[in-house]
């Protein structure tokens, strides 16, 4: 709920962001502080997955006025006079340096020798050996439970939590059941809003990373989000396909451009996620967006008291075609200079 968003944006005196890119975020900053990107920077890469740490050496000189993250908050770190208790006495250099030799001491536990800094700097990578037995979840246990039991109150899989139901939560009960979602085409609201909206995730971009980019744009109908319309809902509500739509609810309203489809079931409509936020009047709750981002209409509830997770997809909504003048999409335009 993006508008809920705002009206709790406004509460703080002064919001800084530190960004790369001219997003929507770094649009409702007071004071915005330009990041260096994965080029412009020295870096390491690596998740808990993967078998390699990669060396991010940088390729070219930082843009403008950008500065990598470390510098940004030593020099903050400077100005408040705790500039030792930031950096530890480290440059960047040395932070990843000291990241890299943790990781290399953690890896030596595990019986893995991954080379020294220097050379893993110049060779550009680090690898672990593949495993020799591909990984089995739960294998210890599914071979001996007893031996090898979960941590878990019983040691087993626990279809019903004595722990959970202690909790008396009227939205998470200790066993798996059904229950009513907060909006669904089974409810009362689907009386007013009768379309079940999907926001999955695109096949264009990285959630909303690259929506500027190419290959994001050319998926654009008239510069808008693309939203995937069920050709009899379309029909019944004087929806052609390429048609600029106003897809609402009561949480708010966003233009999309109409993609008659089969592959949506009737009274579903589906609206990737990441499009940039590009409201008509910037800062004010309830301003239309003119690019076709579906937080403006999702819900801000979790998915209970206990799991707290999103419920993106719990969202009803109406569309109709949209008339008038159409507003040209800002997202992706620069900041204004003085």
């Amino acid at each position: 709920d993006l508008n809920r968003l705002i009206e709790a944006w406004r509460r703080p005196e002064t919001v800084i962001v530190h960004e790369p890119w001219w997003t929507a975020t770094a649009r409702h900053a007071d004071i915005v502080l330009p990041a260096t990107t994965t080029l412009e920077r020295n870096d390491i890469g690596a998740s808990s997955r993967d078998r390699f740490i990669l060396a991010m050496e940088q390729a070219v000189e930082p843009v403008g006025e950008a500065r990598n993250d470390h510098d940004i908050f030593n020099a903050l770190a400077e100005r408040l006079g705790v500039a030792e208790a930031f950096t530890e006495g480290r440059d960047e250099r040395e932070w990843m340096r000291h990241l890299y030799d943790v990781a290399r001491q953690q890896a030596a536990r595990e019986k893995i020798e991954l080379p020294d800094f220097e050379e893993f700097w110049q060779h550009g990578y680090a690898e672990a050996p593949a495993p020799e037995t591909p990984f089995i979840a739960f294998e210890a246990f599914r071979d001996d439970p007893n031996a090898n039991p979960l941590r878990t109150p019983s040691g087993r899989i626990e279809i019903c939590s004595e722990t959970i139901a202690s909790f008396g939560y009227d939205d998470c009960p200790g066993h798996p059941t059904w229950l009513a979602p907060a909006e669904w085409l089974g409810g009362e609201v689907a009386e007013r809003y009768p379309l079940h909206m999907m926001s999955n995730q695109p096949q264009t971009r990285l959630h909303a990373q690259m929506d500027h980019g190419p290959v994001s744009l050319e998926s654009k109908i008239s510069a808008r989000e693309p939203v995937a319309i069920n050709p009899g809902d379309a029909a019944a509500r004087g929806i052609s396909e390429g048609d600029i739509v106003r897809i609402f609810n009561d949480r708010g309203a966003v233009l999309a451009g109409a993609m008659l489809s089969d592959g949506v079931r009737p009274g579903v409509i589906r609206l990737s996620t990441g499009a940039w936020y590009d409201p008509v009047e910037p800062g004010r709750v309830g301003a239309l967006d003119k690019h076709g981002n579906p937080n403006v209409l999702t819900l801000d509830k979790g998915t209970s008291k206990l799991g707290q997770g999103p419920i993106a997809h719990s969202a009803l909504v109406e569309v109709e075609r949209f008339e008038g003048d159409l507003p040209e999409v800002t997202a992706f335009d620069g900041p204004r200079r003085t």
